[in-house]
């Protein structure tokens, strides 16, 4: 081959390399940063396609919804923030119009992020056959006069980026892409419910405003705590809208998920030398405050693991002691001794809602036998709900019986916890379903400190009901209509 044929065919090969740079996410990261983005890093390959597919609508639930919404969680040091930094450099290069603005605990993190993407944009070549950021978008360039690191914009264009702290403002600006990298710096502050509480009102109250209308939102964080960003949002009412990459720095096979970034016997020192809870929630994201959570290995089924039919459908009932408490109604199924739980009504509703509600709920559910505690209007509760059975479904299936719960609430919590954790199973998405009633279930603590015992206290009622049997417990009997 002779040297102008060499020539030519090196042309051709770098022209190939672009062109793949330009169309695929993963290749425009390997085309920049070789040495890290490498084959031997499959979990980088995994958040490189999971981006792209994100940012080109192409992540769909099962009913054909389009995620607009992702949610990352990693270890540190394994290229989460590198490679958000320059999927924002490749999606300006797709479309000079993006406008982007990204957040983190404090100002200094913020804007290195909004730095390091202007930069990458304006990289100089080292070699002249090196392949920089103008070689694969030509196009895409930073607007002289308009290129301060806090908030810059492209030629052409009036605004595209702007990387601010937690608690600054961003009067005036808003984006079709909203970023989220790191939002809580350390332990200390996961550990101070007031810092939580501030970071979350600064994400609801200034950031999610920014957003115009279809745009698109990432948030990249470790999960520190369940009342992090990441934590609230996946008990909220929208957690079905969101994405979530989950990766922890081992499986439960002993499989690193880098060895090159992160060795087993890397692993292993940091294990013994750091905190447990601190290690666990930067290394396989399980937030500190689990650490005295009741409720800590809950089973879960799927619609193919469920029993044909039961043996018996039951349900619970714990009123509302006071005003500001919920009304918990649990509907469950028994098979070979295992607790299968159906379905759950929450609510704060007053009774001209929830006694028609909860009598829907039976009468749906085909439950057999209810169980209602009387106290604090229980009683009345139950009769009000069996009147609606027989007077709008027009059926007397449903037994409604009622009792006196004298019982300590705490005691009968603790006592009858590893019975719901070894014989309860609850649906798979059951987080999605009933978001309030699991935040009370996983967010229970052993030391007492708990705002709500509502769901702790009726999944308490179904393991007695289970246990006992109906007959030992009831103290007024069935009412009877009519």
């Amino acid at each position: 081959m002779s040297r102008h044929d060499r020539e030519r065919r090196l042309l051709l090969l770098r022209e190939i390399k672009i062109r793949k740079a330009q169309s695929c996410f993963w290749e425009f990261c390997r085309t920049l940063a070789p040495k890290f983005y490498k084959d031997s890093r499959p979990h980088l390959k995994e958040l490189c396609d999971i981006l792209q597919k994100f940012y080109e609508g192409k992540i769909t639930r099962a009913d054909g919804f389009v995620y607009k919404r992702l949610m990352i969680n990693m270890p540190p040091r394994h290229g989460k923030s590198r490679t958000l930094i320059l999927f924002c450099m490749w999606i300006f290069g797709l479309l000079a119009s993006n406008r982007i603005i990204t957040f983190s605990y404090n100002e200094t993190l913020a804007t290195d992020f909004s730095r390091y993407t202007r930069d990458g944009i304006q990289q100089v070549k080292n070699q002249p056959q090196e392949i920089v950021y103008s070689d694969i978008f030509p196009y895409s360039k930073i607007k002289q006069g308009d290129s301060g690191y806090k908030s810059w914009a492209l030629e052409g264009q009036y605004f595209n980026y702007k990387g601010v702290g937690l608690g600054s403002g961003v009067t005036g600006k808003g984006c079709n892409i909203l970023i989220g990298d790191d939002p809580v710096k350390d332990a200390e502050t996961a550990f101070n419910e007031e810092a939580l509480d501030k970071i979350w009102r600064d994400y609801t109250g200034t950031f999610l405003s920014r957003k115009e209308e279809g745009a698109i939102e990432i948030i990249c964080a470790t999960r520190w705590s369940k009342k992090d960003p990441s934590g609230r949002i996946l008990i909220s009412e929208d957690a079905n809208e969101w994405y979530v990459l989950h990766m922890e720095a081992q499986d439960n096979k002993g499989q690193m998920l880098c060895p090159e970034l992160l060795s087993k016997s890397s692993y292993n020192t940091l294990k013994s030398q750091m905190d447990n809870i601190i290690f666990l929630a930067n290394y396989h994201q399980r937030p500190i405050d689990i650490k005295g959570v009741l409720y800590k290995d809950i089973k879960t089924y799927r619609p193919d693991d469920m029993p044909v039919s039961f043996e018996m459908i039951g349900a619970y009932a714990d009123t509302a002691d006071e005003g500001d408490c919920y009304l918990c109604l649990i509907v469950f199924g028994i098979y070979g001794g295992e607790v299968y739980i159906l379905d759950v009504y929450y609510t704060k509703e007053g009774m001209e809602i929830t006694e028609p509600e909860s009598a829907r709920v039976l009468v749906e559910n085909k439950v057999n036998n209810a169980l209602i505690e009387s106290n604090n209007g229980g009683k009345g509760f139950a009769r009000a709900v069996e009147k609606v059975i027989w007077e709008k479904y027009k059926t007397r299936s449903v037994c409604v019986s009622w009792f006196h719960q004298s019982s300590n609430k705490i005691g009968r919590i603790l006592a009858n916890s590893y019975y719901i954790m070894k014989h309860f199973y609850f649906p798979y998405n059951w987080k999605n379903r009933w978001s309030m009633f699991y935040e009370s279930i996983n967010t229970f603590q052993k030391d007492g400190k708990n705002k709500y015992l509502d769901g702790p206290d009726a999944l308490t009622g179904v393991a007695e009901m289970v246990n006992e049997g109906q007959d030992e417990i009831i103290e007024v009997g069935e009412y009877e209509l009519g």
